[in-house]
């Protein structure tokens, strides 16, 4: 019924908006601010994060999770591919609640390497905040989202989202450009995903040039607002 209905233009769908304090240049949870054209900021956000979470201070990719830990996020996955990452030299950090079993099964990566990853049960909108804004990549493996905001924060942050090619995260990440997309949700795809991010981590100016697009990409309620204001016209004038 939904094909056809969208197939007779009588369905629309308009993205999310994210709120304008998601800016790095000035968000006041921010102790160090930056914008795409000085990343200096970022790097002092990254030392602040690691700090927080008791991570080793070093030069290596850092990948964030804020999410809900409920199976539809794809928590499970990222446990299982925390040992990819941590393999391939980098650190991770987690912040968020949900299921009793996921919450302690991300803390498991943690006490294995708690020179690499760290968890935070419970949610802090300016640790949040701090995380999208000091991370290299952004974990949303979600198996289901209508329309996420997650990778737009990243996004509006300089932080790059390793999503699957579905629902709003689709339309939000344009692959190797603004984040990295995979097709298959399942670890093997994560983990072959998060490698090639790690790629564009050592590749140095391809990485710069991505997070200023991120940036610069619009997700802002000005242009949600425009296409709602024209569905109204419409819906008004079929009347």
């Amino acid at each position: 019924m939904l094909r056809e209905r969208a197939g007779h233009g009588q369905l629309t769908g308009i993205l999310n908006g994210i709120d304008e304090s998601y800016d790095p240049s000035h968000d006041p949870h921010l102790e160090h601010h930056f914008n795409a054209r000085d990343f200096s900021g970022k790097e002092n956000n990254a030392t602040d994060v690691r700090a927080a979470f008791g991570l080793e201070e070093k030069t290596a990719p850092l990948f964030a999770l804020v999410s809900r830990l409920v199976h539809q996020k794809g928590v499970d996955m990222v446990v299982e591919a925390a040992e990819v990452i941590v393999s391939e030299g980098g650190q991770v950090v987690v912040t968020g609640q949900g299921e009793p079993e996921l919450e302690r099964a991300i803390v498991g990566p943690a006490e294995r390497h708690p020179e690499a990853v760290g968890v935070h049960i419970g949610f802090d909108e300016t640790l949040a905040r701090r995380m999208y804004a000091g991370s290299d990549f952004l974990l949303m493996p979600s198996r289901l989202e209508p329309c996420g905001l997650g990778q737009m924060y990243a996004q509006r942050f300089g932080t790059l989202p390793i999503a699957p090619n579905t629902g709003s995260l689709a339309d939000t990440i344009q692959d190797n450009v603004t984040g990295f997309l995979f097709d298959k949700s399942s670890v093997s795809s994560l983990g072959k995903t998060i490698h090639r991010a790690s790629g564009a981590y050592t590749g140095g100016h391809k990485l710069q040039t991505m997070k200023r697009a991120a940036m610069q990409r619009p997700a802002g309620w000005r242009d949600a607002a425009r296409h709602y204001h024209a569905l109204y016209r419409r819906a008004a004038k079929a009347g």
